[in-house]
């Protein structure tokens, strides 16, 4: 198989550095931790019950929660994930296993079209709204809220489009699932939905990443400008299903390889972006 999980270049860092331990390492986040905004509920610390009248735990004060994760800790985490959402397809490698499993393989590969951008976008969000979260903290630090309140009201106008992508409807089981009562019918409708998701997502990503680059440059951190020529048009949906139909679903195996390429492209782009800015965090530490 030659999908396969992105490779976790970053720059370099000494172990034991006082702020992320090891440096920008690939290596797994702690088991139980997420990286999300949030903690999951506690359950009741291990020892004795507390009588039925309540109280304390035997007689001692509950024990504090653990404090939620910084915003330096949210970046690094959101950072390290990407090898679990971001799926590379091989087109051909997707193809031949297909029709090696006379089209069982196929549902896997709508499974992953799904699933992975729905991942990624999640994922996208939680580290670009961490990374201006700690943006707004190291310009308090350094009194530039003021000055720079602009870019961060245009940087949160743009996070409010990504989060409001995360809650549309694209849970990939079901569309798998779909496929096997109105098969062309879903694949069209799916392939649409996640061509507009790419566009929509990557022109608010562009958005956020110019505001980041112009405050980071403030703390003398030099990020690259996006590139808003890398925004992709929306495909000609229309032309795409009338020339499957007059093709007999020949086409469709073209339309596959767009979906799939498209989206890596997509990736390879933020994997450059993010290790520069997982390098630009970590210094300012």
């Amino acid at each position: 198989m030659s999908e396969t999980a992105p490779a976790m270049p970053g720059p370099p860092a000494g172990p034991g550095d006082g702020r992320w331990p090891g440096g920008l390492s690939s290596a797994a986040p702690s088991p139980g931790y997420t990286g999300g905004p949030g903690w999951p509920n506690q359950g009741p610390p291990p020892g004795p019950l507390p009588s039925p009248g309540g109280g304390n735990w035997s007689g001692r004060p509950p024990p504090p929660h653990p404090p939620p994760p910084s915003s330096a800790d949210r970046v690094r985490v959101a950072w390290q994930r990407r090898a679990g959402t971001d799926y590379i397809f091989n087109f051909w490698t997707a193809l031949g296993w297909t029709v090696l499993t006379l089209g069982i393989y196929g549902y896997y590969v709508f499974y992953q079209l799904v699933r992975r951008m729905r991942d990624h976008n999640a994922r996208r969000l939680e580290l670009l709204d961490a990374t201006v979260t700690f943006a707004w903290e190291e310009a308090g630090r350094r009194g530039l809220q003021g000055e720079l309140t602009p870019s961060f009201q245009r940087a949160a106008g743009h996070l409010a489009v990504l989060r409001k992508m995360t809650t549309d409807f694209r849970e990939p089981l079901v569309f798998t699932v779909l496929t096997l009562i109105a098969g062309g019918i879903v694949h069209v409708v799916t392939f649409i939905l996640l061509d507009q998701d790419l566009v929509q997502h990557d022109q608010a990503e562009v958005g956020v990443e110019y505001e980041i680059a112009l405050i980071f440059g403030r703390f003398g951190q030099n990020l690259a400008f996006p590139d808003q020529r890398r925004v992709k048009r929306r495909q000609n949906y229309v032309a795409r299903v009338l020339v499957a139909i007059f093709t007999f679903g020949v086409y469709f195996l073209w339309w596959y390889h767009d979906m799939m390429v498209e989206p890596n492209r997509h990736f390879y782009t933020n994997w450059s972006e993010e290790d520069a800015l997982a390098g630009a965090v970590q210094r300012l530490l």
